[in-house]
């Protein structure tokens, strides 16, 4: 228990001060990938995979694990690259996100390096749409491709992307002066709250990076001044971004006075066990793991619309 607390102080002390661990790991070559320390929950060797018929090509197979059956993805594959030859010989690693726990099949794991979130930065644009790689850091002068795992398992899982029009439905009209501010590095996240928002009728602006959100507050706060409370309804930002991530910047907004009334609603596909404590510690109003459309459709409802919308099922 002891080590398990210990394990919540460390990485409780890094919120809000813009910083991060990054576990790194290859996939095959001599390039470095990296991922969020908070999503792994532990790296092992790859245990015997049992095949699944009819199962993704990019899944290599299922385990148990820790009394857990997990699906096993490939993740060379998964972004484009060639499959691990022989898995018996390769590492899992054992993350929890979007509500789930899955493995990902690597060839090698390197150590956790602790870095600042203003030395990520996003891939180059001629990366293109399609890519898998949502940040890039420089490690021992080698640059470090940080992986969109949210991706690779939106890519093989599919995801639920409308509201249930029984939630809809019930919903009044969004207040003619009302915006909200989505802030996300994820193309993919971007586009999935874009249509939550559309459906509800809520006008919206879209940040990618922590850093560009706070500009665009401080630029409304200088053309609405004090009603920028009234014309900014929330801010829906994810966590993990470059620059300047989630937990900075609500601790940015709620220390600022004439920003600190705006809603700050943390949507991320960091679901583990740390995030009600960084939560508080930052000051944001809630969690909301992603991503379930009618979740968020609900918890937008609570502060546009003053409205709590039935629980609705979903199929």
């Amino acid at each position: 228990m002891a080590g398990a607390l210990d394990g919540v102080d460390q990485r409780t002390r890094l919120v809000g001060r813009n910083r991060m661990e990054l576990l790194l790991f290859r996939l095959g070559t001599k390039q470095r990938y990296g991922i969020n320390v908070f999503k792994v929950r532990e790296v092992i060797k790859c245990p015997r995979l049992t095949r699944v018929p009819h199962a993704h090509a990019h899944v290599c197979g299922i385990a148990n694990m820790r009394g857990v059956t997990v699906a096993v993805v490939d993740l060379s594959a998964a972004i484009g690259g060639p499959h691990v030859p022989d898995p018996s010989e390769a590492f899992v690693i054992l993350a929890e996100f979007n509500r789930s726990v899955q493995g990902f099949l690597v060839s090698g794991v390197d150590r956790i390096v602790n870095l600042n979130w203003e030395e990520m930065v996003p891939p180059p644009r001629a990366a293109g749409a399609q890519s898998f790689v949502t940040a890039v850091t420089n490690v021992d002068d080698e640059l470090v491709e940080i992986v969109d795992v949210e991706r690779v398992l939106a890519d093989i899982t599919g995801a639920r992307g409308q509201v249930s029009q029984a939630v809809v439905a019930e919903l009044p009209k969004a207040p003619a002066q009302s915006i909200v501010l989505v802030v996300d590095d994820s193309s993919v996240a971007r586009r999935q709250v874009a249509r939550t928002l559309d459906q509800l009728g809520v006008a919206y602006e879209m940040a990618s990076d922590g850093r560009q959100g706070l500009d665009r507050l401080k630029a409304w706060l200088e053309e609405f001044g004090p009603a920028i409370t009234e014309r900014v309804a929330m801010v829906i930002s994810d966590i993990e971004m470059p620059e300047m991530d989630g937990y900075t910047l609500a601790k940015a907004i709620k220390e600022d006075p004439s920003l600190s009334g705006i809603y700050v609603l943390l949507h991320t596909s960091l679901s583990g066990v740390f995030n009600a404590s960084m939560v508080r510690k930052v000051g944001a109003d809630e969690f909301v793991a992603k991503f379930d459309p009618d979740e968020l459709a609900r918890a937008v409802a609570r502060q546009v619309f003053g409205t709590q919308p039935a629980e609705v099922a979903v199929a």
